[in-house]
Order: C-alpha cells, then sequence, then structure tokens
C-alpha cells in the first residue's frame, strides 16, 4: 500500500479515527481507474445517436447530384453498408447504396467516387430496356449544331445518343461533380471517338453554365440528388438559351427500381420545382416502364 500522504498523519500521536478515515479515501480516489465511458445506445433504439465516424455517404461536403444515369441497383460501395436496388429492395438509396442523409423529399447524399466500379451497372446493355435512351433523347427536340448539357452524367450512358443528336457541328457538356466520373468521361470520349463531348468537373450546386449558353439540358435519375432544387433551377434557367429546354427523368412512386419511396419525387413536385426557378413545365409524353419525364422550357 502506499505510504499515506504526509498531510494527513503526525510524527507525534496516532492519527485520529478521521484523518486516517480521509487518508483512506484519498488513496482510493489516486488509485481507481478512470471511469468507463457509457456505452453509445443501441442502433436499432430510435433515439440511438449518430456513430463517432459517420459512413463514407455523410462525410461528403458535397451532396452529389451526380451519375444520374444509373439504374438504381445494387453495386459496390466503398467505406459503407449497401442495400439492393433491384426490385425487391425496400431501403436503399441512388445507384445501390445505404443513404446516410437526407429528408423526405430531400436529396440523397453519397459519393461516386470510383467511376470503373459502376461502369458495369450504369452501362449494362440490359438497362435500354427501361431507360429508353434513344426515346427520351428524341422527346428533347435536338437539332443538328445545338448545344447540350448532361448534367450527372456519370459514366456516360447517354453521350452516344447526345452526340448523334446534336452532329458534327455541335457539342455535349459532360457534367459531373467527381473528378474520377470526369476522368473515365475523358478517357470515353477518346476510346469512342466522341469529339464532340466536353467533360467537366463542377459543383454540386453549381452546373457552371455560362449565360444563355446551351438549348438542351438533361437531368437524368439525378433530380432527387439535387439539394435546393428551386435555386438550382434558377443556374439551369440562366444556362439555357431563350427557349432552352430542361429536361428532367426521373423514377416514379410505384417503381420497381429506384431511390426509396420517400424520397421519390412525383412529376407534379417537378414540375413545381421548375416553375419556381423560372421555368414553364409540361409533361413530355415518353413510354418509361418506371420513370417520367418532365420538361421545363426557359420563356
Amino acid at each position: 500500500m502506499p505510504p499515506i500522504h504526509p498531510l494527513l498523519r503526525s510524527p507525534e500521536r496516532r492519527p485520529s479515527p478521521c484523518l486516517a478515515l480521509i487518508a483512506a479515501t484519498f488513496l482510493l480516489t489516486a488509485c481507481a481507474p478512470p471511469p468507463a465511458a457509457p456505452a453509445s445506445p443501441s442502433s436499432a433504439s430510435p433515439d440511438a445517436t449518430a456513430p463517432s465516424t459517420p459512413p463514407a455517404s455523410a462525410t461528403s461536403t458535397r451532396p452529389a447530384p451526380s451519375h444520374g444515369h444509373g439504374p438504381d441497383q445494387s453495386a459496390p460501395r466503398h467505406g459503407a453498408a449497401q442495400a439492393p436496388h433491384g426490385p425487391d429492395a425496400h431501403a436503399h438509396d441512388h445507384h445501390g447504396h445505404d443513404h446516410a442523409a437526407g429528408h423526405a423529399h430531400g436529396p440523397l447524399v453519397h459519393r461516386f467516387e470510383r467511376a470503373d466500379d459502376w461502369t458495369a451497372q450504369f452501362d449494362s446493355p440490359d438497362r435500354d430496356a427501361w431507360q429508353k435512351p434513344t426515346d427520351v433523347v428524341a422527346a428533347m427536340g435536338i437539332t443538328p449544331g445545338m448545344t447540350v448539357a448532361d448534367i450527372g452524367a456519370g459514366t456516360g450512358y447517354f453521350l452516344p445518343h447526345l452526340v448523334r443528336a446534336v452532329g458534327p457541328t455541335g457539342k455535349v457538356l459532360a457534367l459531373d461533380v467527381e473528378a474520377d466520373m470526369v476522368r473515365y468521361l475523358k478517357e470515353r470520349a477518346t476510346r469512342e471517338r466522341l469529339t464532340t463531348v466536353q467533360p467537366r468537373l463542377v459543383p454540386y450546386d453549381d452546373p457552371q453554365l455560362q449565360p444563355a449558353s446551351v438549348d438542351r439540358i438533361l437531368i437524368v435519375d439525378t433530380w432527387h440528388h439535387i439539394p435546393d432544387r428551386p435555386q438550382y433551377t434558377q443556374k439551369l434557367r440562366d444556362g439555357l438559351k431563350p427557349g432552352g429546354i430542361l429536361v428532367v427523368v426521373d423514377f416514379t412512386e410505384t417503381a420497381r427500381r429506384g431511390p426509396p419511396k420517400h424520397h421519390r419525387i412525383s412529376p407534379d413536385q417537378v414540375a413545381t420545382e421548375l416553375k419556381a426557378g423560372g421555368l414553364v413545365p409540361t409533361r413530355a409524353n415518353v413510354d418509361l416502364p418506371d420513370q417520367y419525364v418532365v420538361l421545363g422550357r426557359r420563356p
């Protein structure tokens, strides 16, 4: 046992019981181990707090309106658990991930940092049957020589279709918020000789379009990722030429694929958001099994 502290005993007389009690208390306090940290609440508890290290999808400061051209089915995910996006999925987020942020009708927040991990899903031959890219591009009313922006271009699923539509005198801006997706887009454009494609890295909240510079804007499977959509629409409107058109393709509430149902956006809500951003909305007559198409024209 360690010696009693000098201030608690006298060399001339026996310590009193009170002093002995004080000394014992001091020793117990000094030698006791530090208190254990309280256990974290169970994740099953409705009052559970967030983990000290948030999932990868919550660590980004850029909620990605990204890679909209994916089928929302299961695919690789780095740094977070994943849930399937297939027809039988019950809780999942865009392109096969658990979502870690957002609320009902709010943006789904996560990252798509490794383009090569997504190509098999985003460019699957089976996707054509339900995405119907030829029909979507036809509804855009593109004529040769136009400039078209593909926002959330991902791995470039729509690029060959858009390149054919604008012809050799047109231009396709392939925009994405993920640097590795833009890297892949550049490589794909070179590999497939898509000479009119210009890949660009843009912030999540700004497409960085020059004023009145584009004729058409395509946003596929991405609108439900975008935060503050009316404000984002204003920036899209400013980038459109007068008479230019924004085309939004997203999942219906009854679709067998897509984001969680509480994150899906109805075409009426999209129309309201486009109108709030200064566009004139209309519903396009495109027969897609799981999606709708809403147009927004700049007056």
